[in-house]
């Protein structure tokens, strides 16, 4: 008996809007926090 789930395109969609959901802010606020952290160490 396999529990296997098959993976529908749909998820797939909804799986890489939800990663982009995540990491976009998450990058913008990695990125703005090393510029400002940069203008201590000039």
């Amino acid at each position: 008996m396999s529990t296997a789930q098959t993976v529908h395109p749909t998820n797939k969609v909804k799986l890489a809007i939800f990663w982009l959901y995540v990491t976009l802010p998450l990058a913008w606020g990695v990125v703005n926090t090393l510029t400002q952290a940069m203008k201590l160490f000039k």
